[in-house]
Order: C-alpha cells, then structure tokens, then sequence
C-alpha cells in the first residue's frame, strides 16, 4: 500500500521571496531600509551640530545642504510571456528528450509535448495509447468543474429544525471541507468553514436546547466507493466514503493529508456537531430534512475556484470527488459515480475539448479502471494554457493553470526537482502528479530557455517502483525546460 497514492499531498509554501507577494515584500523592505536612513540622520544631526556650537548659540547659521531625493518606489510587475519565442524544432525536440525517455524504469510510456500557442504536437510517444493515470484524471475533473461551475459558488451545510421537538437535521450538501478545528487552526483544506459556527448560530435559535441530531444524505446518489477503490484505502488515509456531508474531508487528524478516515463520515460528523449541542451522540441516526424546514445554521465552505486548486495542489481524492459530483448536479445528472462521470465527459465535449479515449470511472483518478491518453491530457491543458486566448472557454479554464504544482517549491512537487538531472526543472515546471501502484504519470506546463509555453503529458505503466519512475519522468520534464530548441 505504500504505492497506492504517493504523491503524498504535500502542501509546503515555498521561500516568500519568489512569489510576487515576495517581491513586493523585498520593494518594501528596502524602502524602509532607505527611509530609515534618512530618520536616522535627522535623528542624530542635532546632536552633531551641538558639538559644533551651532545650537543655541550665537553665531553664523550653518551652511545649508541640498536636500536629499525622494524616496524611490520601485514599480513590480510581473511580465508575460512574450509571443515571440521561438517555436522549438521537433528534431532539436527530439534530440533533447531522447536521452531521458530512454530509460528503461519508465516501462510503457504515452506522451506529447504540445505548443498551445501554435497549436501542434512538437513530440509525441505513443500518445494516443490509453494507460492508467493515477491522479492526472483529476485535471479531468477540474477542467469540467472550471466551465460547469460558478467560479465564485459556495458549498453550503445547513442545520435545519427537524419534525419532532428538540430534533434538528444536519443536511449535506456536497462540502467535505467543514472543519471541526476551532477557529485559528487550520485543516488541510485553506478557508474552511467551522462546525463551531454551526453550532453557534443553532444555540442561539434553540433556547429549549437540541436532544437529537439527525442526518440527510440524500444530496448524493448509489454508491459511496467508487469503482476499483480497495476497501483498505479508507483507513490507509487514501480516501473517505462520498457523503456530501462530513468533517475534515473524514479525517481523524484534520491537519494530517494522509490520516486515516472514517468509514462513516456523515454519521461521525453529526455525531460531533450532537456532542457540541449537548445532545446524545448515541442517538445520532439517517434521516430527512423536513420539507421548507426552518433553517437554524448555514456555513460556506470557499469558492469554488480555490476548491478546484486545493484538489489539484494538494492531489485531495475527496474534494476531487465531491467537485465530479456538483458538476452532475449543475448539469441535471445523477450524483453518483457514473452520473458525475457522465456530465464531466458531457461538458468537456460541449466544450470543444477532445480528449480521446478517454475512460474513466471516478473523478479523482484512484481507481485502476481509469484510462487517458497522454494526447488526451495534453489537449485539455492545451486549451487551458493557450496564450492570449480570448474566448471564454481559455479564460474560465485559467484557474486550472495556476493551481498545478510548482516544481521544488509547492504541492505534490514541493519535494521533487531538488538536486541532480531534474534540478534544472525547479520553479519552472509546473505540473500535476499521480501516482498508484505500477502507475506514474506527470501533466502540466513549462517555459524552456527560449520563452516558449509547452504543454506536456507522460504517462508510464509499468513493474518499476515508484521511486524510481518519477524521477525519470521529472527528468524528461526538466530537459523540456533545458531545451533551447528554437529555430533561429
């Protein structure tokens, strides 16, 4: 199991002074390191100017100096990437990429190398060959969530006044990310609402006190693994039941990506919210919220968009999930596993967006049934990277662009690209992972030396363990990053 689903949802944050956020914090800093030495001499001027006889004293007045400049505040940008790179050659490509797809722990091997912006395939290895993706499919996911979805639409969990007195229902409705950490702590996911300020709002609508707790699941539909998951997955950490309805995405850690979780997260979450309201946890049972029920309590869990970057960065198999499930509902489908499935392939070929072959049974990646082309991922982060795309297809799809991982510095890639023949890749590939058990693969983006955006997709199936594999795919990453293969 220790291969199961390795890219292990690190969530380190890299060093600040490489994000903008870092460059400004720098401009600051050196501004206050300018203005301070300006306070500085005013404060001990008069102190030498005493010793000179010049204060309090008759006398001539002191020669006057010129002032000293403005201070200078540095303008920060960020530039784009220029329109005029060279479009590498596929023979320099070619050349670039031979030494590392040759290596023999990468097994069977799909992949393609495509340029956006000119819309071609500059490489290609067996690239329509449909193979198991591990967690790439959630780019799948996520592409459909990005054009189904409101980019700004809240998850909400209610608390409502059930039928009997003193009995309220906790109604899911598809947010895995309420938190049972009280508030200054943060779980796994960033912006997570509180069960706490359910509690509260309920408390302060219930003056004759809450005896029983139920919940209602009938958000979602069949059943609650998806097909091909292993059952030990569950305490392995690797994933919870979907319930549209649960704490911490089922965590018993909600600070730990891969603690074990509950085979029962709907019940164990109104079982806690029961222990916060002073009810009995025993009593804690399935029900229905009671039609135009009195709302007691709503929480929001964050936007969509910062939804679909935490599934992507942090490769989170639940919230993955529970996206797959809203883009069924948005679409008038089925919230099941084949109904979510079935309206994210809908919405992608509405959309233009071919990824042929494609085969896939959940919406995270973690089941083994899976299959995609390395074409077929190619040409989805194709139409989300195009460069200067105007059409609202490119623009909705953006968001999925800057939720992948960066190289050495955040994500399931915080600890990859560090040293070595990959070193080179390091803060300019950015890319999403997946992993199981004889399955590697790497989807994403890079700038190589010239300036030119590339899209790339790898996808290796094969007996060689893991830590071997995904370095070698990194290393066809960083060489793409390396290239400089423009014709001149």
């Amino acid at each position: 199991m220790a291969q199961r689903h390795q890219e292990a949802q690190i969530g380190r944050t890299p060093h600040l002074p490489r994000t903008r956020a870092g460059r400004v914090l720098a401009g600051v800093l050196a501004l206050m390191v300018i203005s301070g030495i300006g306070v500085g001499a005013a404060l001990v001027a008069p102190a030498a100017l005493d010793g000179f006889g010049w204060l309090g004293r008759s006398g001539p007045a002191p020669i006057p100096t010129t002032p000293p400049p403005a201070p200078i505040t540095p303008t920060l940008r960020l530039r784009p990437i220029g329109g005029d790179a060279p479009l590498p050659t596929t023979g320099g490509l070619a050349a670039a990429l031979s030494g590392p797809v040759a290596s023999p722990v990468l097994g069977q091997l799909s992949g393609q190398v495509f340029d956006p912006a000119a819309g071609v395939a500059l490489w290609s290895r067996d690239e329509g060959r449909q193979l198991v993706p591990g967690s790439t499919a959630k780019l799948v996911t996520a592409c459909a969530a990005l054009l189904a979805l409101d980019h700004d639409s809240r998850l909400e969990t209610q608390v409502v006044a059930g039928d009997a007195t003193g009995t309220v229902v906790l109604v899911g409705g598809g947010d895995p990310t309420l938190s049972a950490l009280p508030a200054g702590q943060e779980s796994v996911y960033p912006g997570a609402p509180r069960l706490d300020d359910l509690v509260t709002q309920v408390r302060a609508v219930t003056p004759g006190g809450v005896r029983q707790v139920l919940v209602d699941v009938d958000r979602y539909a069949g059943d609650a693994l998806g097909p091909g998951w292993l059952p030990v997955d569950v305490p392995g950490g690797f994933v919870a039941p979907i319930v549209p309805v649960m704490l911490d995405g089922g965590r018993a850690v909600p600070t730990e990506e891969n603690a074990p979780r509950t085979s029962t997260p709907a019940l164990a979450a109104a079982a806690e919210l029961a222990r916060r309201l002073g009810a009995d946890p025993a009593t804690v049972a399935a029900g229905k919220a009671p039609p135009n029920a009195k709302v007691l309590g709503v929480v929001r869990s964050a936007p969509v968009r910062e939804l679909v970057g935490t599934a992507l960065s942090r490769s989170d198999n639940v919230l993955a999930e529970a996206l797959a499930r809203q883009v069924a509902i948005a679409t008038g489908a089925e919230p099941s596993f084949a109904g979510a499935i079935g309206a994210v392939h809908r919405v992608l070929s509405e959309n233009g967006i071919d990824i042929g072959g494609l085969h896939t049974v959940d919406g995270s990646g973690l089941s083994n049934q899976n299959r995609v082309s390395a074409a077929g991922l190619a040409a989805l982060l194709a139409a989300a990277a195009t460069p200067g795309a105007a059409d609202d297809r490119s623009s909705r799809l953006r968001p999925l662009v800057s939720a992948l991982p960066v190289a050495g510095g955040s994500g399931t890639l915080v600890e990859r690209y560090l040293a070595g023949p990959t070193a080179a890749g390091r803060g300019h590939v950015r890319a999403k992972t997946g992993t199981l058990e004889g399955v590697n693969s790497l989807a994403g983006i890079v700038v190589d030396t010239d300036g030119r955006l590339l899209v790339f997709a790898f996808l290796s199936n094969g007996p060689s363990p893991s830590s071997e594999v995904r370095p070698a795919l990194d290393a066809i990453a960083a060489a793409l990053r390396s290239c400089g293969c423009g014709g001149r």
